[in-house]
């Protein structure tokens, strides 16, 4: 299997979900999308953040007025149904099926459309930026899909080519979850963010503390629960 990547970069005011990322740098999301036709798909987006920035994203998600899966300016047609599927403090994973999209220029359909056999898609965001990584049985022609992409971007977007080479890792699952608290997971992953894992150290627990306005014995009570967490499922599935 071939993975072909690249980046999109959006200007504010391109679209409203990235701008929910622009505003909020602590927000992150990971999608899989899997394009079933040439005009029918299927994605799950699991957003990670502040719970106002995160339940805003998620509000646009399952909008009928949302019209960002399109990356030119010709608006995506066809049904759509979304729901979110699971919401707590700091996280939503959000379903969306499209069908009868046949004028939609997203880039699931239109790597349905040029390259053969099946394809998965996976899009990490965060801040302006939206990695996709897309992969399939074959790059013989992935000339056109890049081609194509270019082509169609609005202005407000940019294409940033990163690699394409055989698959070695499998897409991240978004459903994936550890049995973490709400509360935990969003210290930890606060942590990892504002650098308390790097070598040396980039923040302190102070801090973070700080930016939750939560007293640093909690904060480094729920930290070290899901430390612990972290530990239990890496020596269980290992």
């Amino acid at each position: 299997m071939r993975e072909f990547v690249f980046t999109l970069n959006y200007a504010e005011g391109a679209d409203a979900v990235m701008d929910v990322f622009i505003d909020a740098p602590e927000m992150h999301a990971t999608t899989l999308i899997c394009p079933m036709t040439d005009s029918e798909f299927w994605r799950l987006d699991r957003l990670s953040g502040g719970s106002e920035s995160v339940e805003r994203a998620a509000g646009l998600l399952t909008s009928d007025e949302y019209g960002g899966f399109s990356i030119s300016d010709r608006r995506c047609g066809g049904d759509r149904h979304s729901e979110v599927l699971a919401s707590s403090a700091g996280q939503a994973t959000v379903y969306t099926h499209v069908v009868d999209a046949s004028s939609c220029d997203s880039v699931s359909l239109v790597a349905n459309r040029y390259l053969p056999g099946a394809v998965l898609i996976e899009v990490t965001r965060r801040g302006p930026e939206e990695r996709w990584r897309v992969l399939m049985q074959t790059d013989e022609r992935i000339g056109l899909l890049y081609d194509t992409i270019s082509g169609k971007l609005r202005e407000e977007i940019t294409f940033r080519f990163e690699h394409l080479e055989t698959v070695t890792t499998p897409p991240t699952d978004p459903l994936a979850s550890l049995s973490l608290r709400p509360e935990q997971r969003r210290v930890l992953e606060l942590a990892a963010e504002m650098g308390y894992y790097e070598t040396p150290r980039e923040t302190t627990l102070e801090a973070v503390a700080s930016r939750l306005d939560e007293p640093r014995s909690t904060v480094s009570y729920r930290l070290r629960r899901a430390e612990a967490e972290l530990v239990d499922t890496f020596l269980s599935s290992t």
